[in-house]
């Protein structure tokens, strides 16, 4: 599900160039009492399972627990930072959605901090300096945070190069098009007039 809806978000041309989650220390974190409690259960109903009421109640409770740490691992799935060649997406939410986006051209500044278990275990901060209304975008222990900054670095400036490709694109086009109209001119379509001024709009962008 989050793989389709990540693919309907994107536009023409969009492609992901990285996705990554919060460490799975942030998960583990979360889920760890839940863990515990039910081994603890688990092993009280064991020991009494001749009595039936105990065991029911277990059962009870490991199943609210179960459902309780499904839930956490979803949660923790479903939030993922993206990276595509055009902007970066913060992606969160199990059945409702909440999408954060930052336009790679409107970043002005990234910086990234990791403690030393960080560095260790490979996660940290990201904070994203963007010129938008939004401002900060911060990204709270993520897992691959070096290649997660790299990746959005390389294609900001991937995104510069495209742009002026498809300028330069467009004024090769200029001739040919002049061409065009010049051809419609002979044929009568254009007057001489309207065949000036279009030719002067394209001569005008080169």
């Amino acid at each position: 599900m989050a793989k389709n809806y990540l693919e309907n978000l994107l536009g023409e041309n969009e492609r992901v160039v990285l996705e990554t989650h919060q460490h799975w220390f942030v998960l583990f974190n979360k889920i760890f009492l839940e863990i515990i409690l039910i081994a603890i259960i688990v092993a009280a109903v064991i020991i009494a399972s001749t009595f039936y009421s105990v065991a029911t109640y277990g059962f009870i409770l490991v199943l609210v627990l179960l459902v309780g740490l499904v839930r956490d691992v979803m949660v923790w799935q479903n939030n993922a930072f993206i990276v595509t060649n055009r902007r970066v997406i913060q992606l969160s939410g199990v059945f409702s959605k909440n999408v954060v986006d930052s336009s790679l051209e409107k970043v002005n500044d990234v910086k990234m901090s990791q403690s030393f278990f960080g560095r260790m275990f490979d996660f940290g901060d990201i904070e994203i300096l963007t010129a938008s209304e939004l401002g900060v975008n911060l990204f709270h222990e993520i897992a691959n945070p070096v290649e997660f900054k790299t990746a959005m670095l390389n294609a900001k400036e991937k995104l510069g190069f495209e742009e002026m490709g498809a300028v330069a694109h467009a004024i090769e086009d200029i001739p040919s098009m002049i061409e065009k109209l010049d051809s419609l001119r002979k044929r009568g379509i254009l007057s001489e007039s309207e065949f000036q001024q279009k030719k002067a709009e394209l001569l005008a962008k080169m």
